[in-house]
C-alpha cells in the first residue's frame, strides 16, 4: 500500500489557470496539467529565489520531495514551451 501524500503548504492562489500559444486553435492543441503544488514550488524557487531548503521549509515538505516537485513542472513548463503546448493549472 502506498504512502498517503502529505498535505503541502501553497500560499499562492493563481488567478490564471490556462495559458496557451497565440494564434492556435484550442481544439488542435494539447494540454499539460501543472499542479498547483508544482506553481508553488516554481514561484518560490525560480521567482522569488529562494534555496531549495527554504522553499521546502515553506511549503512543509522535505527537501527531496521538493526536489522532485520542482523537476517535474519545469519539465512540464519545457514541454509546453518547446512543443507548443497550453498549460493548465489544476488543484490536484
Amino acid at each position: 500500500m502506498a504512502r498517503p501524500i502529505k498535505p503541502r503548504k501553497i500560499l499562492f492562489n493563481p488567478n490564471v489557470t490556462y495559458f496557451k500559444p497565440r494564434a492556435i486553435p484550442l481544439s488542435v492543441l494539447e494540454e499539460v496539467d501543472l499542479k498547483v503544488d508544482e506553481l508553488e514550488a516554481i514561484r518560490l524557487c525560480d521567482l522569488r529565489g529562494l534555496s531549495q531548503t527554504e522553499a521546502a521549509k515553506r511549503m512543509r515538505i522535505s527537501q527531496s520531495t521538493l526536489g522532485r516537485i520542482l523537476s517535474s513542472a519545469r519539465r512540464k513548463v519545457a514541454e509546453a514551451l518547446v512543443k507548443g503546448k497550453a498549460i493548465t493549472i489544476r488543484k490536484k
